[in-house]
């Protein structure tokens, strides 16, 4: 059995127990490799009770900067026995398995393809510490000083990190930096060189490393929100908090140090949706963030949004459903339900970050996009992009930027006698003027209301008066498509008849996927989605290929029912490619089913001619 030889391009895998304190040394484990300048991708997979069940951490190394899940692992570090078997199956061939020697297994647990490295980390933790949370702590980092021994991970790197992580803790400093040599001690010691290594190198650049939900917290503030509202929601709570941080720190008045924001956490998450639209009402920008059961729970109030006209974000960090389904596992299965979020006809503008950086971009815009088309608007993460830190462009803002506050009547443009209907529409774009609570004193008022109306908000169920309204609501989400992301286009390296669209967090993993299949004779144009109502560019690309394979992390294909639906596009052209295990989807998978699915159609290349303009 030849064991793995790589330098800077493998997968490590950790499996613990939640609650056993593993998580902050493996995440020491990744930050020091990045500190070498080798890019690394982690991914948290933990389960949602407290402590007990099995939790896993995934760590992507690649010098090539593939940042999606690849598929497979290279290095097992198995600490669960419950999960032994599951673990040790995932291994490829000439894989190294590292595990807790200090009970013996029987040969039957081993694959006989696979390099075991035994440490008995038991014995030496109730050899050198008494209190039993202490074994269970150190423990796991003496495991990062081995392998750090093994892989060659600078120990200087990983000293800052300990350092860094208690800084203002000296006492709890020292006993970790002395873990962390006892662990790599006993591997140059007693354990036999692996072929893996981390090897110092400058791929990182100027890139940072950063939580999904962090930077669309950030977005919010430089987008100019002042109010959230919100009700505990896994996996979208750590947004909240993030922007309660980063508002101590930006939002405050540096005079009288009073807050000039406004964070409640509300009894539940219709209240939340309630408190974001009276604020969006008063002229406040506002949002709210939560997951697929706080969609369901919202649905009344945001229908009230839409049909009222009032500017709200709605920041959706996606989970597996339905009802409680996998709440601390990633999918995309939200779209449809945002969508069409309340009853009746209805349609939401949603936009899909692919990775912290247009999470910060992206929730900065949608306050933009709201407030110019005075109805909610959807930002769609999901746990993989939200809960987990990805390197990433650094984050840009231009300080220049001004705020769309859209069609707001001041005070001036009313006493000028500036013509005011609430619902009339000017201009032919949909989107009717407004006016700010106190505004004048005897100009510019209307009535707020969930019911049927004139143009001038007078309660009428006229049904001419009632199709005027919703026509109009339907030109202003046509309009929508002036101020949203449009699709990044990506040509393969020959002409292709085939095409894949995709959309958020499986951007990384599709980007891997598309140099295997070229690398395999496996030609296809791709165009990422950033946003619905769809573009005209989405429209021309599955009229110029034939099949567009559609990349989703849902069961029932919902960006491609909403292509068919609102796109009216041809059912038989779009082939579902469906990943929705609640892991983050990975290269291998995408490449398989693709190369599956076009044997399957007898796809070949197409040549592209200098006439084409290609």
């Amino acid at each position: 059995m030849k064991a793995l030889e790589a330098v800077n391009d493998f997968v490590v895998k950790f499996a613990n127990v939640n609650g056993s304190g593993s998580a902050s040394a493996n995440t020491l484990f990744a930050k020091s490799i990045l500190r070498m300048g080798v890019p690394v991708s982690p991914r948290n997979i933990f389960p949602s009770n407290i402590q007990g069940l099995p939790t896993w951490y995934e760590v992507r190394v690649s010098e090539s900067g593939w940042l999606g899940r690849r598929g497979g692992v290279d290095l097992m570090v198995a600490m669960n026995p419950q999960t032994w078997d599951k673990d040790v199956a995932e291994l490829e061939a000439g894989g190294y398995l590292f595990y807790d020697s200090s009970k013996p297994l029987p040969p039957d647990k081993f694959r006989p393809d696979v390099r075991v490295i035994g440490m008995p980390l038991t014995e030496i933790c109730n050899a050198t510490y008494s209190d039993p949370r202490q074994r269970q702590l150190f423990k796991n980092i003496i495991y990062v000083g081995a392998l750090a021994e093994l892989l060659g991970i600078d120990l200087g790197a990983v000293e800052k990190l300990i350092g860094e992580q208690y800084k203002g803790k000296e006492k709890l400093l020292e006993p970790n930096v002395k873990a962390l040599h006892m662990g790599a001690d006993y591997a140059r010691e007693h354990l036999e060189p692996i072929g893996l290594k981390v090897k110092h190198s400058d791929r990182v650049g100027e890139r940072i490393f950063l939580e999904g939900n962090s930077a669309a917290a950030l977005g919010c503030v430089y987008g100019g929100a002042t109010v959230a509202a919100w009700y505990p929601i896994t996996p979208s709570s750590s947004l909240a908090e993030a922007f309660a941080r980063h508002c101590r720190k930006l939002r405050g008045e540096p005079e009288s140090g009073k807050a000039r924001y406004a964070i409640v956490q509300a009894e539940d998450e219709l209240a939340s949706i309630g408190m974001v639209i009276g604020a969006g009402w008063n002229g406040a920008r506002a949002f709210t963030c939560t997951s697929g059961p706080g969609i369901s729970l919202m649905q009344e109030f945001i229908g009230l949004a839409y049909f009222a006209e009032i500017p709200a974000v709605i920041i959706d960090v996606q989970r597996a459903g339905p009802s409680t389904g996998m709440p601390t596992r990633t999918q995309q299965s939200d779209v449809l339900s945002c969508a069409y979020a309340s009853h009746g006809d209805t349609k939401h503008v949603l936009l899909f970050p692919e990775d912290p950086k247009e999470g910060f971009e992206m929730s900065a815009l949608a306050f933009d996009v709201a407030d110019r088309l005075q109805t909610p608007v959807f930002v769609l993460l999901d746990l993989d992009i939200g809960m987990n830190e990805r390197l990433c462009d650094p984050l840009k803002w231009d300080d220049a930027r001004r705020y769309d506050r859209g069609k707001v009547l001041s005070y001036e443009d009313l006493e000028a006698g500036k013509r005011f209907g609430r619902y009339l529409d000017l201009d032919g774009d949909g989107i009717a003027y407004r006016t700010y609570p106190g505004t004048h004193p005897k100009r510019g008022s209307f009535f707020t209301r969930g019911t049927s109306r004139d143009r001038y908000a007078r309660y009428t169920e006229e049904g001419s008066a009632y199709v005027d309204n919703m026509e109009r609501l339907v030109k202003k989400h046509e309009t929508a498509r002036d101020y949203i992301p449009k699709p990044v286009l990506r040509r393969a390296q020959q002409g292709a008849r085939a095409g894949v669209i995709y959309y958020g967090s499986t951007a990384p993993a599709m980007d891997e996927a598309f140099a295997s299949l070229e690398a395999d004779g496996m030609h296809l144009d791709a165009l990422r989605v950033r946003a619905f109502p769809f573009h005209d560019e989405v429209v021309g690309f599955v009229k110029e290929h034939d099949p567009v394979f559609v990349v989703e992390q849902n069961r029932d294909g919902q960006l491609r029912t909403l292509l068919v639906a609102e796109a009216d596009l041809p059912p038989e052209r779009l082939v579902s490619v469906l990943h929705y295990d609640g892991t983050p989807i990975t290269a291998r998978f995408i490449h398989g089913e693709i190369a599956r699915r076009l044997g399957a159609f007898n796809v070949s290349p197409l040549k592209r001619t200098a006439a084409s303009g290609e």
